[in-house]
């Protein structure tokens, strides 16, 4: 890229009402040290573009077994091993883009993530990194004295999954934050999913994700890791259906140990985005 060039292609999409910038690495060039300070300036609502997330999309060297593969930061500048909705709207930006066929496998922190691209219907369908360190019923004290059960598993990232009746009068802006920094789950943190059974094959999941600090429209890796421990205590039958936050619906199917995640992926615009007005300076 000619970085006297003030304006920059970015892709805004969004999976269920997560959003993501997107920007084609290829082309940009952006040395990894100088993505968290980008991640930071774009994704700042108000002042920026907005977003939960800023994703830079290459090609992969040659010698991997991958199409390409992506830098993920959150909107804190954080960097993250895996987002499901993230990892969905990637890999019909990179298909649109023509850097993977509708069927492909895309690189990330966390290990390669299987995807398969339905482009008329604008569905994704992703199969996850299998979910490990499982630790059901944990006990947390909170800090207004308040005691909860809840159940950790990674899948992709650490989620903290707890049920509850009235999942919509929880104050995740209590909960969310006590749970994320709590001291059972440092140094790294959790995301935090308070999780409804509304039937044998429906959840209902809102998500309090780190990087972001605020509860999100929705998480595909807190909806796979509300499906996975639904499951193992018998909430929930496979597949299930999961109702965002936002009023989306995603699909979990868990077959054997595999995870496969599946909802839109739409592209909700292509710009050009003048770098001065949020703060990076072109060389």
């Amino acid at each position: 890229m000619d970085f006297s060039a003030p304006e920059l292609t970015i892709y805004k999409m969004q999976g269920s009402g997560n959003d993501f910038v997107f920007i084609d690495n290829n082309r940009l060039r952006l040395p990894e040290s100088q993505m968290p300070k980008w991640a930071r300036q774009i994704c700042r609502r108000a002042f920026g573009v907005g977003a939960d997330g800023l994703i830079f999309l290459e090609n992969a060297p040659k010698t991997e077994d991958i199409d390409y593969k992506w830098h993920f930061y959150n909107a804190d500048g954080t960097r993250a091993e895996m987002c499901g909705n993230g990892s969905r709207c990637a890999a019909r930006l990179a298909h649109r883009l023509k850097m993977a066929p509708a069927r492909h496998v895309l690189g990330t922190d966390a290990g390669p993530v299987r995807a398969e691209v339905d482009e008329p219907n604008q569905q994704v369908q992703v199969q996850l990194t299998a979910a490990h360190s499982f630790t059901p019923n944990i006990e947390l004290s909170l800090h207004s004295g308040r005691v909860i059960t809840v159940h950790l598993v990674n899948t992709g990232v650490p989620h903290v999954v707890y049920f509850s009746d009235a999942a919509d009068r929880e104050d995740i802006q209590d909960i969310g934050p006590a749970v994320r920094f709590h001291e059972q789950f440092a140094p790294a943190g959790a995301n935090v999913n308070i999780v409804q059974a509304l039937d044998s094959h429906t959840l209902y999941v809102r998500t309090y994700e780190r990087g972001v600090e605020d509860e999100t429209y929705a998480c595909g890796t807190g909806a796979a890791a509300a499906a996975f421990v639904a499951a193992k205590l018998g909430l929930s039958g496979n597949p299930v259906r999961i109702r965002t936050s936002g009023g989306e619906e995603l699909g979990v199917s868990l077959p054997g140990e595999d995870i496969y995640l599946q909802g839109q992926a739409v592209l909700v615009y292509t710009a050009q985005l003048d770098l001065k007005a949020v703060g990076l300076k072109p060389k």
